[in-house]
């Protein structure tokens, strides 16, 4: 994981006295990529955001993949232009782009763990007798008798408006990031329309027929398609979607739909480990684009909106630790290409939550070893999604080690100070920052005095205090709390 390191010593400091084992250590000479006259597919990106998706929906990995092979071999029916082909394919991949919004409060309203209920729900076909079972099996599972009760009933009593309550949420904020992502109107449409139905019983705007975008309704096609063909085979999956023609779906594209879903092999194909090497060979995917600081930035920064979604707790909090770690590096006299890597560092360091449940995130007791196993290993699934993309590979190193310790007893490989490069150090102080004075489900903020008393007990075990220091001079010289006057990156 760690290239060749270098001996290092930070910007016009001397090593910290009584820390012999940090100021010694070795960090990489250089651990950024600088940005210019570089480029990147498309098919990259798309890659690793599916991947990510896939995670916040409790899908099996490659769900968004498939579903968009699936939705294309309906397109090469349809005689789209060679645009629309494009748009429709981005859509695919990129439905569940506001999924992670509305998973707290399907953690709060069902007292439930969000990542099953949404993996299962995509088997409720919308009749009445359908949904109640489903909230009877998946509601507050864990409570006694009486509270159960009491929450079933308080469930069941606003299934209507807790539905567009739900999806207007996810809809709205999956258009939202697909905006800032610059991909045009028409995927930013299709990906708002996901949830309506041909009937107009679906939500939330209750829109019906040819009202809805054609690529929403190729894409709830396709995601029927793929979750019951892994589940009960292909068979089932046409079957559904011919139950469904007029009701859920549109009563012309269905017959397209199953003579793709019953061709010969098409299981096969959807579950083949080539399949994904297929879907990003499309023209779409091969686009390439020049890549500058701005497109990264924004990138990051739609991607953190993903995150940080996830949780009420956690609103906000990749954008903090963004601001800490840019104040941290201006104040060690990092050059402007260095500060603005580091800042999208912050923005996506905490990418792999997007695979832990918020009945783990948002629990407001201690969590036990089995919810620790869980929350252990998020850096490791960011990693895992950043790598994916040329131009984050070095940014997925630093996001693998922002809960790693100088004395080796962090997580989740038990680095030590000769494994952490500068770029790791700095992240680690931000991020523990911002979590003591940010409120958690099991307390409120802490006062800035208290913050850094904590955090002084820590110099030498789990950070840098050469680092601390340096954030403690930049909070020192800046408004308090900075939460309130962050921009999103550094201040150019």
């Amino acid at each position: 994981m760690v290239a060749t390191p270098t001996p290092y010593s930070l910007p016009g400091s001397d090593p910290a006295p009584g820390f012999a084992a940090a100021s010694t250590g070795v960090l990489h000479d250089v651990t950024y990529s600088r940005v210019g006259g570089q480029t990147i597919q498309l098919g990259e990106l798309l890659g690793a955001l599916s991947h990510a998706l896939d995670l916040t929906e409790g899908q099996p990995e490659g769900h968004c993949v498939r579903c968009c092979w699936i939705g294309m071999q309906v397109a090469d029916y349809l005689h789209l232009s060679q645009q629309e082909r494009a748009d429709l394919y981005f859509t695919l991949l990129l439905k569940d782009l506001g999924c992670s919004s509305n998973a707290a409060r399907i953690c709060a309203l069902y007292r439930t763990d969000d990542l099953t209920f949404k993996r299962n729900f995509k088997f409720v076909d919308g009749t009445t007798r359908q949904k109640l079972d489903f909230v009877l099996r998946h509601t507050g599972q864990g409570d006694g008798r009486l509270k159960r009760l009491k929450t079933v009933t308080g469930v069941i009593g606003r299934s209507g408006s807790l539905a567009t309550e739900l999806i207007q949420t996810r809809c709205d904020r999956g258009a939202e990031i697909a905006r800032l992502m610059r991909f045009s109107e028409q995927v930013a449409n299709g990906i708002a329309g996901l949830d309506e139905h041909w009937n107009g019983g679906g939500h939330p705007a209750g829109t019906s027929q040819k009202e809805i975008p054609l690529f929403s309704r190729i894409a709830l096609m396709a995601q029927v398609t793929d979750v019951f063909t892994l589940q009960l085979g292909s068979g089932a999956a046409a079957d559904e979607l011919e139950t469904r023609a007029g009701s859920w779906f549109d009563p012309e594209l269905v017959p397209i739909f199953t003579r793709v879903i019953r061709a010969p092999g098409f299981y096969d194909r959807i579950t083949s480990n080539r399949l994904e090497t297929s879907v990003f060979s499309d023209r779409a995917a091969r686009v390439s684009m020049p890549v500058d600081d701005d497109y990264l930035d924004e990138v990051s920064y739609a991607f953190s909106k993903v995150i940080d979604a996830k949780s009420p707790f956690t609103y906000g909090h990749s954008e903090r630790v963004a601001h800490y770690t840019d104040m941290i590096c201006e104040a060690l006299g990092f050059d402007l290409p260095h500060r603005r890597w580091m800042v999208r560092a912050g923005l996506l360091h905490d990418l792999g939550k997007l695979g832990v449940s918020n009945a783990i995130l948002d629990k407001p007791g201690r969590l036990n070893d089995q919810d620790m196993e869980q929350v252990k290993l998020h850096p490791v699934l960011g990693h895992d999604i950043l790598r994916r993309i040329s131009v984050f590979e070095d940014v997925a190193e630093v996001v693998a080690a922002h809960h790693e310790r100088l004395d080796g007893t962090g997580y989740p490989h038990g680095l030590g100070a000769a494994d952490l490069t500068v770029e790791m150090r700095i992240l680690t102080v931000a991020d523990i920052f911002d979590a003591m004075t940010a409120d958690r489900p099991y307390r409120s903020a802490l006062p800035l005095e208290k913050a850094f008393a904590v955090m002084d007990d820590m110099q030498g075990t789990a950070i840098d205090p050469k680092i601390y220091h340096a954030l403690k001079d930049a909070i020192a010289a800046s408004p308090w709390p900075a939460r309130e006057t962050r921009p999103f990156s550094p201040r150019y």
